[in-house]
């Protein structure tokens, strides 16, 4: 069965932005619930695991017509949650090489943009920055728990929206919640998985 990511950070290593209990409810509670629940509609299925989660998508066909919204869902739950976990760093630093700044010619510029994208979403969902298989970049939103990986395309940083992630420690202010995201995104990261799926892009 597949396993639980590992948080790169304590609990409290987020705050004041994401608190303790935040933190702690959104990955035991919810992201574990979305793992266990995928897996035993997997197991359900006599599926081995062999292969990378994202790859479901490509073979969702194979499943009972009565399954597929339910891995669906519960897939884009997982995924979704551990792309953004590991967005996330107490330790936030501007890369100068990035790639988010050569296609947006500053962080600022980028965060302005992203911002903008986050506030247009409509109930719950993600913020997703995503390549495309020409090796372009693009800010989308997606509902729910849906994943660019759908639509072909691969997500290299997102921003969770869902209420759980934030209400809390924000209550109704989603946008303070916005600007605080981007004092936690690890850039250095989001570099790194940009160029690791370049290189599988002929």
């Amino acid at each position: 069965m597949y396993s639980k990511m590992k948080l790169n950070y304590p609990y409290d290593g987020l705050e004041p932005y994401i608190s303790k209990e935040t933190l702690q409810i959104h990955y035991e509670t919810l992201y574990t619930r979305y793992l266990n629940n995928l897996n035993q509609i997997l197991k359900k299925n006599n599926f081995n695991f062999s292969i990378p989660k994202e790859d479901i998508y490509n073979i969702i066909k194979r499943f009972p017509i009565e399954d597929r919204d339910t891995i669906l869902f519960n897939l884009g739950g997982v995924l979704n949650h551990e792309l953004y976990f590991s967005t996330l760093t107490p330790y936030a630093k501007e890369n100068s090489e990035n790639m988010i700044l050569k296609k947006y010619l500053s962080l600022n510029n980028f965060i302005e943009k992203f911002t903008d994208k986050a506030k247009e979403l409509r109930g719950s969902g993600y913020t997703f920055l995503v390549m495309d298989n020409d090796k372009s970049l693009a800010l989308i939103n997606l509902p729910n728990q849906d994943s660019p990986y759908r639509l072909g395309l691969i997500p290299i940083m997102n921003l969770d929206l869902w209420e759980h992630a934030y209400f809390l420690d924000y209550h109704a202010n989603k946008d303070e919640y916005i600007k605080n995201f981007f004092k936690l995104i690890d850039l250095n990261k989001i570099e790194e998985r940009y160029k690791e799926f370049s290189k599988n892009i002929c």
